[in-house]
């Protein structure tokens, strides 16, 4: 009979003395490279950066692990049995053309934790995919499943990398760690990830919705919709896959790429539009309707959206999926309620900072594409209304109509202001400003009691920020720091 130590000596013989490149020194190459290392790998990480930039990244790998910064180079790809990339980092830069034209393989981070647990153990795979709202769906999905007394494990795009995860809570220095084995393992995957996937095959995934974003990377609309099907590209008639049905592009893949398969898996919808097998919404009250899950319901009506703790209209959207999903994989339907009514939100996405002289201050700064703005505007009005940082290959022309009807004035920061400006400039007061003090500084002056001043910049925030964790603080900060 084979076990599970058998299965994790195959594992570690599978990578031991491997010669490994992690491309990438982020969290998910940080994780990589430290699992690696455990399993006996003989590791190098390089990244462009520069040392200096990287110096709390660096302290956390083993001393065995070796690192190139300042770039790539050429000389150590070509020396390598197997490359690792971390989402951050294009697949087709030169270092990595090289390395394919060699035969090398090259998978990303999300690839190599699936691999290493599928030697190891059967647990499934939840894994998220979408271009809004998968932070919101990943953790609600995750919340149901504990509350319905499953355990997991909880990563990918969302929080830690999915191979930290495994080395703290699965394999720690190379042994099956005592208790080890969750019921799930719960992701957050972005199309990114998806780019260098070979085998990945979650049991249950998702596709929440699809809208223009990293237009920057992806040469066409055509491409980031066909990253975003690796999540299903795997999956079987024993798998299960959950759309959006009000989404026409997330339509048009189901159309194209699910439909046309023999061997495709079973397709459950979410629906605020029409009565779907799935979950839907029906007279403001959210139904399960399905023989699929592990508790079938016909038509039966779940939780009121006004009972929803998360507010805004495209968190019914978010409720709906992950109700669908946690009920797919067995979670309880009043643990299902009960989260729902619970669940405050995520930080940096619509979060409630302070109400100041009748004046009330959201930061979204998880708003980082046209579609999370058009999703944000829609839940308010009377807006001021903040945006900018790096432009990601965004029209953001789409937002005109909603912006001349909702918002009062515009304020525009960072590298993409005067392209957004050069699109919305007439639909409202339009000002620039340097940075995100000035712009909570003007954002008072120009509010009256009863309007919004609303961090959703539509952009990435590397011109000024680390990433949109410490924009949103320090847009809180400013906002504290400037009303008392």
């Amino acid at each position: 009979m084979i076990t599970v130590e058998d299965t994790l000596e195959t594992v570690q013989m599978t990578f031991k003395d491997k010669k490994v490149l992690v491309v990438g020194l982020a969290r998910s190459g940080t994780g990589a490279a430290k699992l690696l290392s455990h399993l006996g790998a003989r590791v190098t990480v390089s990244d462009s950066k520069p040392r200096e930039m990287l110096e709390s990244q660096i302290k956390n790998l083993p001393s065995s692990v070796d690192i190139i910064t300042g770039g790539n180079p050429q000389e150590k790809i070509a020396e390598s049995d197997i490359i690792i990339i971390s989402p951050g980092v294009p697949a087709q830069i030169p270092p990595l053309i090289y390395a394919r034209d060699k035969g090398i393989p090259i998978i990303s981070e999300i690839e190599l934790a699936y691999q290493i647990m599928k030697s190891v153990t059967t647990i499934p795979f939840i894994g998220i995919t979408g271009t809004n709202g998968k932070s919101t769906v990943t953790t609600l999905v995750d919340l149901m499943l504990q509350k319905s007394g499953h355990r997991t494990i909880l990563g990918g795009n969302i929080g830690n990398a999915l191979t930290e995860e495994i080395q703290k809570n699965i394999i720690v220095d190379g042994q099956i760690s005592p208790g080890a084995g969750p019921d799930y393992i719960v992701a957050e995957i972005s199309s990114f990830q998806l780019e260098s996937i070979k085998e990945f095959r979650p049991k249950i995934s998702a596709i929440l919705n699809i809208s223009p974003d990293h237009l920057d990377r992806y040469e066409s609309m055509a491409d980031y919709m066909n990253a975003k099907a690796g999540i299903f590209s795997n999956q079987t008639s024993e798998d299960y896959l959950m759309l959006s049905a009000d989404d026409p592009l997330v339509t048009q893949l189901r159309r194209e790429k699910v439909e046309v398969r023999i061997n495709r898996p079973e397709t459950l919808l979410f629906s605020t539009k029409e009565m779907v097998e799935g979950v839907y919404l029906k007279d403001g009250v959210i139904c399960a309707n399905s023989s699929h899950f592990p508790h079938p319901f016909s038509h039966f009506p779940l939780i009121d959206v006004h009972d929803i703790k998360i507010r805004g209209v495209h968190n019914i959207e978010n409720a709906m999926a992950s109700t669908l999903i946690a009920l797919m994989a067995g979670a309880n339907p009043e643990d299902v309620i009960y989260v729902l009514k619970s669940f405050p939100g995520l930080e940096h996405r619509l979060e409630f900072v302070k109400e100041v002289q009748g004046i009330t201050f959201i930061n979204d700064s998880k708003g980082t594409n046209t579609g999370a703005v058009a999703k944000s505007l829609a839940s308010f009005e009377h807006l001021i209304l903040i945006m900018g940082g790096t432009d990601k290959g965004s029209d953001f022309s789409i937002l005109k109509e909603e912006v001349k009807t909702k918002v009062k004035t515009l304020i525009l920061i960072g590298e993409a202001a005067e392209k957004i400006e050069n699109s919305l400039g007439d639909a409202a007061d339009t000002c620039k400003v340097k940075d995100l003090k000035e712009a909570v500084e003007l954002s008072l002056s120009k509010a009256s009691s009863g309007d919004t001043v609303l961090l959703s910049p539509g952009c990435a925030s590397f011109d000024m920020f680390e990433n949109f964790e410490e924009r949103g603080r320090e847009f809180k900060r400013a906002v504290h720091e400037i009303t008392g």
